[in-house]
C-alpha cells in the first residue's frame, strides 16, 4: 500500500523539534520558498515551504539544518536566488545545493519518498546525471561521517 506523504506532518514534526529552542516554524507557504528571520523575541522565525508541496518542505528543512546561526539571522538564510543562471552560474548553484539535496534525500530515504534532485534552471536544462552523481558520492561522505545535529533531530 502506498504511503501518504503529508506536509503537515513535517510541520509538526518540525515544529515540535525546533519551535522551542530555535524560535522556529515550517510554514505552508503561497509563493516561493523564503525563510524569514525575526528580531522581535516574541515572535518565530518563519521557513516556509512551496505551495504544501512535501518535496519543498523537505528540500527547505535541508537547508535550514545545515544553516549556521549567522545564515540564519538572514532573510532566505543568505542564499541568492537567479531563475536562469548562465553555465558559471548554474555551476555555482550545483556546489551550493549538494549540501542540502544530500539532506533532502536522507530525509526523503526516512519519509520513503523518492528524492528528485533539483537543478532549478528550465531554460539552460542542465543534465541532472551528473549533479545526481555527486548528491550520491556526498550522500555516502556524509552518512558515514554523521549528519549535522539539527538533521539527526529530524531524520529520528
Amino acid at each position: 500500500m502506498a504511503v501518504a506523504h503529508r506536509a503537515d506532518d513535517l510541520i509538526r514534526l518540525f515544529n515540535e523539534l525546533f519551535s522551542e529552542e530555535y524560535r522556529c516554524q515550517l510554514v505552508c507557504g503561497q509563493h516561493e520558498p523564503l525563510y524569514r528571520p525575526t528580531t522581535d523575541p516574541g515572535a518565530f522565525h518563519r521557513l516556509e515551504f512551496a505551495h504544501g508541496f512535501f518535496a519543498s518542505a523537505l528540500h527547505e528543512v535541508a537547508h535550514w539544518c545545515i544553516a549556521g546561526e549567522q545564515r540564519r539571522r538572514q532573510v532566505d538564510l543568505g542564499y541568492w536566488y537567479l531563475p536562469e543562471r548562465d553555465p558559471m552560474q548554474q555551476a555555482e548553484f550545483e556546489a551550493v545545493e549538494v549540501a542540502p539535496q544530500v539532506l533532502e534525500s536522507v530525509f526523503s530515504d526516512a519519509a520513503g519518498f523518492k528524492f528528485r534532485p533539483s537543478l532549478d534552471n528550465l531554460e539552460l536544462r542542465p543534465d541532472p546525471a551528473e549533479f545526481l552523481a555527486k548528491v550520491k558520492q556526498a550522500k555516502a561522505e556524509r552518512l558515514a561521517a554523521g549528519l549535522p545535529t539539527r538533521a539527526a533531530q529530524f531524520h529520528r
